[in-house]
């Protein structure tokens, strides 16, 4: 296991039983355990090692958030002063109205209007982009799209991947070269469209 030796330089899959290296000097994560002084792991994915803590990250496993993540969603449900989202996870996330970006860029206190106004905003089934807010302790997920590069997709193409094929990184929003717009988001909810500024020449 060369990846393991020189500080898992490389991202190394595993299936499940195979041996990940040595027990001595590394903790267990999610994903492993300790047999005959070896770790071995429980499912079949990447390793993924964090200090000493080395644990599986099963490639069919669901989403789990973490603070600053990108994500493509779908609106499941209009409710008092939020919705209620889709994102590939073991629950769904909360998205309140107090954290979505009010037209015009306003920055106020939500009144009765706006709440009474909430599907001019997003109704059941449409498509969005956001970004994780914070992460509870009973594994919730909250979003923001205050940003103005989050907001309703509209007039593209929505692919599902597995989670652990998107890496996290400082990009997500990409333009390709064809002219195509693509958010890959970190929940494995891909969104692709024609470029908005080749949609301006034409």
């Amino acid at each position: 296991h060369a990846a393991w030796k020189s500080g898992m330089s490389e991202r190394q899959y595993v299936t499940t039983g195979e041996v990940i290296g040595e027990e001595a000097g590394f903790l267990r994560g999610h994903g492993t355990v300790a047999k005959d002084g070896k770790l071995q792991a429980t499912v079949s994915g990447f390793v993924q090692r964090v200090n000493k803590l080395v644990s599986v990250h099963a490639l069919n496993s669901r989403y789990q958030g973490e603070i600053g993540d990108v994500v493509v969603c779908r609106i499941l449900e209009v409710a008092d002063k939020l919705w209620r989202v889709d994102l590939n996870s073991r629950k769904n996330a909360i998205l309140m109205l107090s954290a979505v970006h009010l037209p015009g860029g306003v920055q106020r206190r939500r009144t009765q209007q706006d709440q009474l106004n909430m599907r001019q905003y997003f109704v059941e089934g449409d498509l969005i982009s956001a970004e994780v807010q914070a992460v509870k302790q009973d594994g919730s997920i909250h979003l923001h799209t205050r940003s103005l590069k989050y907001g309703k997709l509209n007039k593209g193409l929505f692919l599902s991947v597995p989670a652990s094929l998107i890496k996290r990184c400082k990009k997500h929003f990409h333009t390709l070269k064809c002219g195509v717009d693509i958010i890959l988001g970190n929940n494995g909810y891909v969104w692709m469209q024609f470029s908005r500024e080749q949609d301006g020449e034409e």
